[in-house]
């Protein structure tokens, strides 16, 4: 073979070689944007499913007054984990967005998030939830009836417990008797632990005169409450972490 020969051979075998070293390169990129995509798609799904059996949380606080989150101020938002204590002050309240449920935390509260449950330890709670939420003060428990959309609050002021039904049917275990809430109705627990129900007058205030249940916060909770997470979810980016359990 001459050497004219022997260049054409070795220009095309290079020119060969360019394609199928350039199709390769394709065929790789291809492969990596399609696992890049399939971790795309996956990982968000799995770190939610994570979250929702860890049984975490979102809480926000708004107002003039400090969140308290485990003994130490909120700086605007964290995640929340099963025994973490929120506490609010005078002129603050928080909110707290978990998996199917929204709970306020009014003001001059403390509350305990138990994953599906909040226990009160003062002051008072609006929940909303369509995940069986439930909440615990003292020997009462506030169950909802059913996985529809329910909506209820409960108050603990000068050791009386109040509980308001606002949206579905609620079942209330006072310690030794029960009671199932419809929409508009209410009931207390009395010293035997039997639960005292009675349906509440259109434009009558809850009982007791000054309680938490009569505040502005809570007769507007069942409205704004929803679109008060909404709105915290779109404008909050910060999301330092102050529980104790940390993923």
């Amino acid at each position: 073979m001459s050497g004219g020969d022997q260049i054409r051979q070795l220009t095309v075998n290079n020119a060969q070689a360019s394609i199928i070293s350039k199709s390769l390169c394709v065929v790789c990129s291809m492969v990596r944007s399609l696992i890049c995509w399939i971790l795309i798609v996956l990982t968000p799904a799995s770190l939610i499913a994570a979250d929702a059996d860890s049984g975490a949380a979102m809480l926000y606080g708004k107002g003039a007054g400090t969140v308290w989150l485990n003994g130490k101020p909120l700086p605007h938002s964290s995640a929340v984990f099963p025994g973490d204590l929120i506490q609010t002050q005078a002129e603050s309240v928080a909110t707290l967005d978990a998996s199917g449920s929204g709970v306020i935390v009014l003001q001059d509260s403390m509350v305990k998030f138990e994953g599906n449950a909040v226990s009160l330890q003062h002051g008072g709670v609006s929940v909303a939830t369509s995940k069986g939420m439930v909440a615990l003060a003292k020997a009462v428990t506030v169950t909802p009836a059913s996985n529809a959309w329910t909506e209820f609050a409960v108050a603990d002021t000068g050791g009386t417990v109040q509980i308001v039904a606002s949206k579905g049917n609620v079942n209330v275990n006072c310690g030794k008797g029960t009671a199932n809430l419809s929409e508009g109705e209410q009931a207390a627990p009395d010293d035997s632990g039997n639960c005292k129900k009675k349906r509440k007058s259109p434009g009558a205030p809850a009982p007791g005169d000054g309680s938490i249940l009569t505040n502005p916060y809570v007769l507007g909770g069942a409205v704004i409450g929803g679109g008060l997470i909404v709105c915290l979810l779109l404008c909050d980016t910060s999301k330092p972490y102050l529980s104790q359990w940390k993923p």
